[in-house]
């Protein structure tokens, strides 16, 4: 039997097919997806070296919600929605910048201190019933996990620990807090953020599509963790004599701290739902997070982090790695837009998943499974139509 023989189980086809086209081409499913999946669970954000010092904030767009992530004087990670509690004033239109120990809104000057508490509302003390204390920023659920900012725009969120699920111990070993972004792309995409996962989930079309890829890591070799409810991943092994995924294989990096001469050998693979990408290797840790514009665009934010110890080296050189994964992402990307395009079309029909493409199918399920459950929630206390 061959090494990378298939002996995953099998599947029966009649419970193994694509989803219907309106999944990835209707802007009311779209909306619908946002609703019960990007609004409710917990999104990575970015990296708390964004924003090392008190006021140093970024923002990310979830839908119609305009959040900011910023640091308080305490040095505690803080989110809020970006709107003025006086009439609703974006209070800052920079995706990213330094508040000066105060977050003013541009329109009256309501301020407001780091904490999101209210601090002076001009022209508000003849105003019988007003109180300070009453008008605070509309605070965002926040989560770290080993230097990664989490948000989560639910009224009620899920532990964060239970969106976890494990992953914080199984991955301990590379310290992530620890590592420095040296590069950020930002890749803007024409195609629904499910394909781009899809995608990601499986490496099948890697012969044909990532020669690169295949010659470092053969395709078959990837062993994927049974699929949870949070979560989708899974590991592929280096090929003899290569030690890291660059453009030629090798790396002047030392391995990261702590990893076992086991976890060198691999290259980890996670999706931890609904829009954040971990790819480990021995020597540096690649993230990307996922935004979904609208049915059919999507915009990536790709950060390739190294040790700080091997950057402060005078022949340190990240460009092995970041063109790799460059040159790798823009063929995915390509894949990512066919399919929309594809699927998008008249002549698009379901069809059969492959044993290998259990991640996808559990995607699938889990996305149908979460917009039902929204939907039967709201049929419980709405009159809507739901009809496509």
């Amino acid at each position: 039997m061959s090494v990378y023989a298939n002996t995953r189980r099998a599947i029966a086809l009649s419970e193994a097919t694509t989803l219907p086209q309106r999944y990835y081409a209707s802007p009311k499913w779209f909306q619908r997806e946002l609703e019960a999946i990007h609004l409710n669970m917990w999104l990575c954000a970015g990296r708390t070296r964004h924003i090392p010092h008190a006021g140093d904030y970024f923002v990310r767009q979830v839908g119609n919600a305009n959040v900011i992530i910023t640091r308080d004087e305490q040095g505690e990670i803080r989110a809020f929605h970006n709107v003025c509690r006086h009439r609703g004033t974006l209070l800052t239109n920079a995706s990213e910048g330094r508040f000066n120990g105060r977050i003013q809104c541009p329109y009256h000057a309501w301020t407001y201190r780091l904490d999101g508490t209210l601090a002076n509302a001009p022209h508000m003390e003849k105003v019988e019933g007003f109180c300070e204390a009453d008008y605070p920023l509309n605070a965002v659920a926040t989560a770290v996990w080993d230097g990664h900012i989490f948000i989560n725009l639910s009224a009620r969120p899920a532990p964060f620990a239970q969106h976890l699920a494990g992953l914080d111990e199984k991955f301990r070993p590379w310290r992530m807090q620890e590592l420095q972004m040296v590069e950020r792309r930002v890749y803007h995409l024409r195609a629904n953020w499910k394909l781009i996962i899809q995608n990601y989930s499986e490496c099948l079309h890697c012969p044909i599509v990532h020669p690169l890829l295949q010659k470092q890591s053969h395709y078959m070799s990837g062993e994927n963790e049974p699929p949870r409810p949070t979560y989708l991943g899974g590991r592929m092994d280096l090929r003899d004599g290569v030690k890291s995924l660059t453009m030629d294989g090798s790396t002047s990096r030392c391995p990261l701290r702590g990893l076992s001469s086991e976890e060198q050998r691999h290259v980890y693979y996670y999706c931890l739902l609904p829009n954040f990408f971990l790819n480990l290797h021995p020597d540096y840790m690649l993230t990307f997070t996922l935004w979904p514009r609208s049915v059919d665009q999507t915009e990536i934010i790709c950060e390739w982090h190294f040790h700080p110890d091997e950057i402060c080296k005078p022949s340190f050189n990240p460009q092995d790695a970041i063109e790799f994964w460059d040159i790798t992402n823009k063929q995915d990307w390509e894949l990512s837009e066919l399919a929309q395009q594809g699927i998008s079309s008249k002549g698009y029909q379901p069809g059969p998943y492959s044993n290998r493409e259990e991640l996808l199918l559990a995607l699938d399920r889990f996305v149908v499974e979460r917009v039902e459950r929204k939907t039967r929630t709201w049929a419980n206390t709405h009159v809507d139509n739901f009809a496509d």
